[in-house]
């Protein structure tokens, strides 16, 4: 509760949420029903947000949209801490020409050209979600696995990591008990930023035509609709695009908080105030 932006960010998250869980419940719409006799109307008390080119409620079709983005989101982030932390943990702890060879690879992982990785993937398995989790779990862990090593080569030189050792526990009950528990506020730092970082990308993607395609609603591509309709009708962008922008600002404020409130310096600053 002392920390503002965590708070800020957790409230904005749960009226994201809610809209995006709420508003295909009760709209009377679907997000694909067509009504080519109601096409680019403005907002009104029938469609809060108004209407696309073919008549459908914007509303309902942002909210869908906005459920897509989120399970994206989530799902990339839980698949970068389960290849980032599994590959930056053992490359870390193993150190040595391990560590030389892990990171290297993961160094040319990184290397690839994102946009291109998509594109490439999209040409063998189509657009759509498939090819963007794919991409993401391709490249998306590297930072992940870097942030995770840097931690666990700092953490395993500290004395009570040494007693563990010395007392015979494995390199497993050493990772679990001792290393993982004392970087996992930095970690769940990283996946609250991670998260936005994936709905952006799919945004992007989507914006560009590769993402989810239509008739399946997706931010991106309502923002790319509406970008060329801008001038006539603004709502058909700007519903979308602020929708995008709030989620990102939800999420970058938590894992601002959350990075200050699990930083152990932070808190002694606090305490000593």
């Amino acid at each position: 509760m002392r920390n503002k932006s965590c708070l800020t960010g957790i409230i904005f998250l749960g009226i994201i949420i809610t809209f995006a869980l709420l508003v295909p419940l009760v709209s009377p719409y679907r997000y694909d029903e067509i009504h080519l006799a109601e096409k680019n109307m403005p907002p009104s008390a029938l469609h809060i947000f108004g209407t696309d080119d073919l008549g459908r409620d914007m509303a309902t079709r942002v909210a869908t949209g906005l459920r897509i983005s989120l399970i994206i989101g989530s799902l990339a982030a839980i698949l970068d801490v389960l290849i980032g932390v599994s590959w930056g943990t053992i490359s870390g702890y193993a150190g040595g020409m391990c560590d030389q060879v892990m990171m290297r690879i993961a160094d040319f992982i990184y290397s690839l050209p994102y946009l291109l990785a998509v594109i490439l993937i999209a040409a063998v398995i189509g657009p759509g979600l498939l090819s963007i989790l794919t991409a993401m779990c391709l490249i998306g862990w590297i930072q992940m696995a870097r942030l995770t090593r840097i931690q666990v080569q700092r953490i395993k030189h500290y004395d009570f990591v040494k007693a563990a050792y010395a007392l015979g526990l494995s390199p497993s009950a050493i990772i679990f008990r001792h290393i993982l528990p004392n970087i996992g506020g930095t970690l769940i730092a990283m996946l609250m930023l991670t998260i936005p970082q994936a709905i952006f990308a799919e945004a992007f993607l989507s914006f560009l035509g590769i993402g989810i395609q239509p008739p399946m609603a997706s931010l991106g591509s309502m923002t790319s609709d509406g970008l060329s309709a801008m001038r006539y009708y603004p709502w058909r962008l700007f519903a979308p695009a602020c929708m995008v922008t709030m989620t990102i600002f939800a999420f970058n404020l938590i894992g601002d908080g959350l990075r200050d409130l699990l930083d152990p310096k932070q808190r002694n600053l606090v305490h000593v105030k």
